[in-house]
Formats: structure tokens, C-alpha cells, sequence
């Protein structure tokens, strides 16, 4: 697990390798991560956009952007919890995924929440520091 707490949101991600779905054969590892975003902040804030930077063994970096996550833009209470899951292919056995939403408090301001730098390493693998 891990966690990050910027601007009164805490994002706690928690990755999980995806044997059945990966081919290493065919050089694709796939991990499923979930997500949980709690409002411990006064007010309540919408998640508008994402953004994650995916980097491989081999440093290859993959940039990916768009509007809310799972198709949502959820408005988060203070005090309440938004969990999803969502997937990662890499070509290499390990790697590793950081990234930020962008928020919108009532007032209608933009701020940007981190989301905390997290491993994808398969467990059968020795973990190689990326």
C-alpha cells in the first residue's frame, strides 16, 4: 500500500500483480491497482482529471491524461472515500506509476492531489530499482 495526503485528500493505492492476465511470452505484465481518495479536507471536492506517468524496467515512459477515471468525475464529501480499480500492462516485469489529479473545490478553484509513486513488480521476479 501506499499513500500520499496533499491539499486535505489522501490517495492510498494499492497494486496487485495479474498473473492470468499477463503473457510474458509475449513480453506483457499486467497489474491491477485500486484506488481509495478520501476527503479529510473541510469541504467537498470534485476529481476532474488525471494524469500518470507509466515507466518500465527499461525507462520507457508512457504519459497518460484524461477527464476524471473510470469514466467518472466523482464528488467527494469531506470525510467520504472514492475507490475504483483500474489496470497497467508493462513489456518488462517490473516498473513503476506516479501521477496527480487535477481537484475542484465549491468555489470553483483548481488544485492538483498527488498520487504516490508506486512499484509494479512481479513476485516471482527479483525487483530491480527503476
Amino acid at each position: 500500500m501506499y499513500q500520499a495526503v496533499t491539499h486535505g485528500i489522501r490517495v492510498t493505492v494499492t497494486p496487485e500483480f495479474q498473473r492470468d492476465k499477463s503473457e510474458p511470452e509475449e513480453a506483457r505484465w499486467f497489474w491491477a491497482y485500486t484506488v481509495e481518495i478520501t476527503n479529510i479536507g473541510a469541504g467537498p471536492v470534485r476529481l476532474r482529471a488525471r494524469h500518470w506517468r507509466i515507466v518500465d524496467a527499461r525507462g520507457q515512459t508512457q504519459e497518460v491524461n484524461g477527464p476524471g477515471v473510470v469514466g467518472e468525475q466523482p464528488l467527494i464529501e469531506p470525510g467520504a472515500t472514492f475507490e475504483y480499480t483500474s489496470g497497467c500492462p508493462l513489456a518488462t516485469p517490473s516498473g513503476f506509476m506516479v501521477g496527480s489529479y487535477r481537484m475542484q473545490d465549491a468555489a470553483g478553484a483548481f488544485f492538483d492531489v498527488d498520487i504516490p509513486a508506486f512499484s509494479l513488480d512481479v513476485p516471482s521476479v527479483p525487483r530491480v530499482l527503476n
